[in-house]
């Protein structure tokens, strides 16, 4: 009986999740600047970034946002942005960027005077 049950069973495939493999993106010291940076936006210190957090964040740096702006940065994520979904984000900006002493060997080769 068991093996009917197995013959007919059904598997349904669960949806590739898009942070499966976020923490293998970057190196350990990278992911603990990333870690410093959400607790610095996460004001309430609630786990979460939310519009409020961003505001604050933001007004710290003598910007006063829109809400239309607020909002506009709460959408780039698919729902709430704990630190996974911070790393994911910033993970999918940076994919196909250069390592850092690239792009400052680039920079250095348009700098005449060294500075």
């Amino acid at each position: 009986m068991s093996s009917k049950r197995a013959k007919g069973k059904t598997t349904k495939k669960r949806p590739q999740r898009a942070t499966s493999n976020v923490f293998a993106m970057f190196d350990q010291s990278q992911i603990q600047e990333f870690k410093e940076a959400f607790n610095m936006i996460d004001q309430n210190r609630d786990g979460f970034i939310d519009k409020e957090d961003l505001h604050d964040m933001l007004a710290s740096l003598g910007k006063n946002p829109s809400d239309d702006y607020l909002e506009g940065m709460m959408s780039e994520a698919p729902g709430p942005i704990n630190f996974t979904m911070f790393l994911t984000m910033f993970g999918e900006r940076l994919n196909g960027t250069d390592p850092e002493d690239v792009i400052r060997n680039a920079f250095a080769c348009f700098d005449e005077e060294g500075s």
